[in-house]
């Protein structure tokens, strides 16, 4: 089961966090607009369903810290670009310092 929150990025590449797998399923509409996503502890996690009925689970037990890190980053140099990302090296710092998606 993915912890929370859950770190999803869109195919325009748009980061969304949110509070947890629960919300995560109940925001999300289309399954096919997924890319990418991590738990808190930067587990890769995967999305299946129908629109509007989307699920998502954990698709490896391998945290992916880089790739979560990478993301992040670019998101904030394209949709953010008057803020600095997160820099803690403890990840459950830099996942708290994540801006929360309003739901």
């Amino acid at each position: 089961m993915p912890i929370g929150p859950l770190i999803l990025f869109d195919d325009d590449h748009y980061m969304y966090v949110l509070r947890d797998q629960t919300s995560a399923e109940a925001f999300w509409e289309m399954p096919d607009e997924f890319v990418c996503g991590f738990d808190s502890l930067a587990r890769p996690l995967r999305m299946s369903g129908e629109p509007h009925q989307v699920s998502i689970e954990v698709g490896s037990v391998e945290p992916t810290v880089a790739e979560l890190r990478r993301r992040v980053a670019n998101d904030y140099q394209r949709f953010l670009p008057e803020q600095v990302p997160p820099g803690a090296s403890d990840l459950s710092q830099f996942v708290a310092e994540l801006p929360a998606t309003a739901t």
